[in-house]
């Protein structure tokens, strides 16, 4: 049978748009309803779902942890749901390294679960061992232990150190009680033996008959002797406020930091402007010398040095002629041993 091809007859198809728009119009809002409503539904869960998310975390008991181990701590605040913040700070308790020293919020306070909670955690003592001071100048160690434990529990403290004649400088630690390497488990004392030199080299006398105050201090800078001061009214003929007698002796050369009196003579009447004193301190007894001064405060607060020289200890006097009012303050090694108010 043999097939013939017919060509097609498109005019039969046709695509009414004005019934199908008119179809859409009847039944559209319904639909539209629908997909309204379906966009509201999902919101509503969503928010829904949202604030079920964020809901506020549960309340809970931050634990009190200070004094325990770190390793504790950590274990209890995990079981509170709480996050622990560290921080680290040394202690003045040697052997405590790993201890909780503090806490925020403290114990027992209410807080919502996954806080942060900070734990000052113990680094353990600025020193845990005595140190080697053997060679070291004993003022320098001072100075050092003072600064190490600045804020903290003093866990050194140093005994009166026993001196001794030595080829080392003066001054020089020779030996140590605890040895280097001892353990600090409770505040310490450290005995030292120092070097006292061996050997006192010597110095000529300088003569300070007729000179006033100021001149002598400049005597008092720059020699190596310690005068000790007299002072008497000033008789007939004698000129107020100079020294009028010195000890003299037969060497020509004395020791350094010899001993030598002198007296002054100062005036009969107190001068309303200007008074004339002495100035007057017991000291220790130092195994070498050491820096001294004495400053001089006026009534509007400005402070000057009247002198400074070097001074073995015990006595110590320095005359004076300033105006009523002063303060005078002396410094030994820097630090304040004695303050007087001129009247």
């Amino acid at each position: 049978m043999k097939y013939e091809w017919k060509k097609p007859d498109f005019s039969k198809v046709k695509i009414n748009f004005q019934n199908y728009m008119a179809n859409l119009q009847n039944g559209g809002k319904p639909l539209i309803w629908t997909v309204v409503i379906t966009f509201v539904v999902m919101v509503i869960v969503c928010l829904a779902v949202f604030f079920a998310s964020v809901k506020g975390a549960e309340k809970v008991m931050v634990p009190n942890v200070v004094g325990k181990e770190l390793e504790t701590a950590l274990l209890e605040m995990q079981a509170k749901e709480l996050y622990p913040k560290i921080q680290l700070k040394y202690s003045d308790v040697p052997g405590d390294e790993g201890t909780i020293l503090d806490q925020s919020p403290n114990g027992g306070a209410i807080v919502k679960a996954y806080r942060r909670i900070t734990l000052v955690v113990s680094r353990g003592a600025v020193l845990d061992k005595v140190e080697n001071y053997i060679g070291q100048n004993i003022d320098d160690v001072r100075i050092k232990i003072q600064t190490q434990f600045t804020g903290q529990k003093q866990l050194i403290v140093l005994a009166e150190p026993v001196y001794k004649a030595d080829k080392a400088a003066a001054g020089t630690i020779l030996e140590q009680n605890p040895q280097e390497g001892s353990p600090i488990v409770d505040p310490v004392t450290v005995q030292f033996v120092v070097s006292r030199g061996d050997s006192y080299e010597q110095t000529k006398v300088p003569n300070i008959v007729g000179k006033n105050i100021d001149a002598v201090y400049s005597v008092m800078s720059s020699s190596k002797i310690i005068f000790d001061f007299t002072s008497h009214v000033a008789a007939s003929g004698e000129k107020e406020g100079t020294v009028i007698s010195e000890q003299r002796f037969t060497a020509e050369l004395v020791p350094n930091y010899q001993r030598v009196t002198a007296d002054f003579a100062f005036p009969a009447k107190a001068d309303k402007d200007i008074v004339y004193g002495m100035f007057t301190k017991k000291l220790a007894d130092y195994p070498y010398a050491i820096a001294v001064r004495l400053d001089a405060t006026d009534a509007e607060g400005q402070t000057n040095t009247l002198v400074s020289f070097y001074h073995t200890g015990l006595n110590l006097t320095i005359p004076y002629a300033v105006p009523a009012g002063t303060v005078l303050t002396l410094y030994v090694v820097d630090k304040e041993s004695g303050r007087i108010t001129v009247e």
